[in-house]
């Protein structure tokens, strides 16, 4: 019997774990930021900003950046309709609607061209998700925020490892939002990253992330705000800054699997993949195949299939507006549409060729029975 086919899992080496182990014995009184200090350091010196704060999660990172850009009550954030419920949710605690408009046919990411209908007096942010590691149109979005004064946020929890024209996702815009979840391409276990280019904005977040605290304040315990805790602990930094000093190891596997199941699908008809334009590079966190409504092959047909092989396999994101607590948005044709003839495929950094097989050989067989 086949073993168990996991769509996604962490690469953790002898680094990690001794890096944790020192955190966990030595990381305390005075040493207890040392390797988140260190950790933000080292993203920052990789993505090429100058700035970053570690989070509990890629949510508290997005969070504390809309607050300090004073988004609130009555704001709009206009963002894509595919897209997991945490970019969203960072918009609603602050007390501001997410507008949700469609998304293109072929990046699934938000479409520019629908933005400036959008737009109202109430407009405070355009919200830039990079689904599954594809780019959105960074210089039409950038273009339409500085035409309008509306600041653009990336949210790239799930685009590490993605450039666009020689920029890495999460550094072009106002501020950039990672995950390090188990399943992202690298990981803190649970965890994220605020980064941005931005001094002053820099400086509110940090006050924000440690209970209102100013850094360097000579009155101990003073709060110069209402702030948050979403803190990375030290030893979940030490896992990271294992992960980041492997962090080109980790991305080019991402590319490696991405590009053997591109080229073994390739010949399906009706079938497409994560795509790369010119002047970027897909990170390829999660490999998905979407099947052409000719086709004929269903989400629930995928699902099935995999599982009948012992093979997981994660489906597309629902669109945001179609959850009970939104407003449906019947416009948003391709955000509707796409989830139900697509799939995630598993692509873990350990994940063998023989594995990647079989995961081809189920798209295969669904071909070959029509």
């Amino acid at each position: 019997m086949n073993s168990r086919i996991f769509y996604t899992k962490p690469s953790i080496t002898e680094k990690e774990v001794a890096y944790a182990t020192d955190a966990a014995r030595n990381g305390w009184g005075d040493h207890c930021y040392e390797y988140i200090y260190r950790f933000e350091e080292a993203f920052c010196r990789h993505l090429g900003v100058k700035y970053a704060i570690a989070t509990s999660s890629a949510t508290g990172a997005l969070h504390m950046g809309l607050a300090a850009l004073g988004i609130g009550r009555e704001d709009e954030v206009i963002m894509a309709d595919t897209n997991w419920i945490a970019s969203a949710a960072p918009i609603v605690h602050l007390g501001a609607s997410p507008v949700f408009i469609d998304i293109l046919s072929d990046s699934w990411c938000i479409d520019p061209a629908l933005i400036e209908a959008a737009i109202t007096p109430r407009t405070k942010a355009i919200l830039a998700v990079h689904l599954y590691g594809n780019l959105c149109k960074m210089d039409q979005l950038m273009a339409i925020g500085r035409k309008y004064g509306i600041p653009v946020i990336e949210d790239a929890a799930e685009a590490l490892g993605s450039v666009y024209h020689g920029k890495c996702a999460g550094s072009m815009a106002t501020f950039g939002a990672f995950s390090f979840h188990g399943t992202k391409t690298i990981t803190t276990g649970e965890g994220g990253i605020f980064v941005t280019n931005d001094a002053d904005l820099y400086q509110r977040v940090l006050t924000l992330s440690n209970h209102g605290r100013a850094r360097g304040s000579s009155k101990q315990f003073w709060a110069e705000m209402i702030g948050f805790k979403y803190k990375m602990s030290n030893i979940q930094a030490a896992i990271g800054c294992a992960q980041v000093e492997r962090i080109d190891e980790l991305t080019r596997r991402k590319r490696e699997i991405f590009a053997y199941y591109k080229d073994r699908l390739s010949s399906l008809p009706g079938l497409s993949m994560n795509p790369e334009p010119e002047n970027t590079i897909n990170g390829a966190w999660m490999p998905t195949v979407v099947c052409s409504p000719e086709t004929g092959i269903t989400r629930e047909r995928l699902q099935a299939a995999f599982a009948a092989e012992e093979i997981d396999a994660r489906v597309f994101f629902w669109p945001l507006s179609s959850l009970p607590f939104f407003q449906p948005v019947s416009t948003n044709t391709c955000a509707y549409d796409i989830p139900g003839r697509a799939i995630n495929l598993p692509s873990f950094h350990d994940i063998s060729d023989n594995d990647l097989d079989r995961v081809v050989k189920v798209l295969s067989s669904l071909w070959h029975k029509g």
